[in-house]
């Protein structure tokens, strides 16, 4: 790696506030797969499988803590939209992860350093990579840094979907919205609701979550960002 790479590396290193005692840990971090063809490259993926889990269960951890009232089904959809690659590509911009990339030329010629699948990728690798280096802790340190401003957000977005989905409604001059249960399935202990989500002169949108009001959210939630009263930037 070229001494302009180390500079970049140890950037990296004081925005998350962690210095690597095994710095090949990051450096595979920061490796995209584009650069890994010859077989003697080491590149992010096997360190963004294992992030992915640390990601999973530092985010359902959080949660379970801050949410005591939250059944399984109201805390499954929010954890899937705090560990989705949008969300993670967020976090890699905010933490500048972008100038630290590896990759090959035609891939950073084709716009991969602002790619959400390559930023969120890179993302999980490396909370996979201060996870090996500096056990868990240091990968909660990072993200409580960085996704800790989401939960707040996505709770209020979840909470008041139905609501925003009534009063766009009213403002339109349409009749309230009206939700209605398609189907119920699984065992008594573990349900899950299919529900479906009716506002007059729009499609129908559905949502599947363990409770109907964590169903209805979520079906609501489907109308307003599909018609764009609200947009995936509401999660940063």
């Amino acid at each position: 790696m070229t001494d302009q790479g180390h500079d970049k590396l140890a950037a990296l290193e004081d925005r998350i506030d962690h210095r690597f005692r095994d710095r090949s840990l990051l450096e595979r971090a920061v490796t995209h797969s584009s650069l890994s063809g010859s077989g003697t490259v080491r590149d992010l993926e096997r360190l963004e499988f294992l992030g992915d889990r640390v990601l999973g269960l530092l985010t359902a951890e959080t949660l379970w803590r801050r949410f005591p009232d939250y059944s399984e089904g109201d805390m499954a959809p929010r954890l899937n939209a705090l560990v989705r690659k949008e969300t993670c590509a967020n976090a890699a911009r905010a933490i500048g992860l972008a100038d630290a990339l590896r990759m090959s030329a035609s891939e950073e010629d084709a716009g991969g350093r602002d790619k959400d699948a390559i930023l969120g990728d890179a993302c999980e690798a490396l909370l996979g990579a201060l996870y090996v280096d500096g056990g868990l802790k240091a990968a909660q340190k990072v993200f409580d840094v960085y996704w800790g401003a989401n939960f707040d957000k996505l709770a209020a977005r979840f909470m008041d979907a139905k609501t925003a989905l009534q009063e766009w409604a009213q403002s339109e001059r349409k009749n309230a919205p009206v939700y209605k249960t398609i189907s119920t399935d699984g065992p008594a202990h573990a349900p899950v609701f299919v529900v479906e989500a009716i506002v007059a002169g729009l499609k129908p949108a559905k949502g599947e979550a363990g409770s109907k009001r964590a169903a209805q959210m979520l079906a609501a939630q489907a109308i307003l960002l599909r018609e764009k009263i609200w947009t995936d930037n509401d999660i940063d």
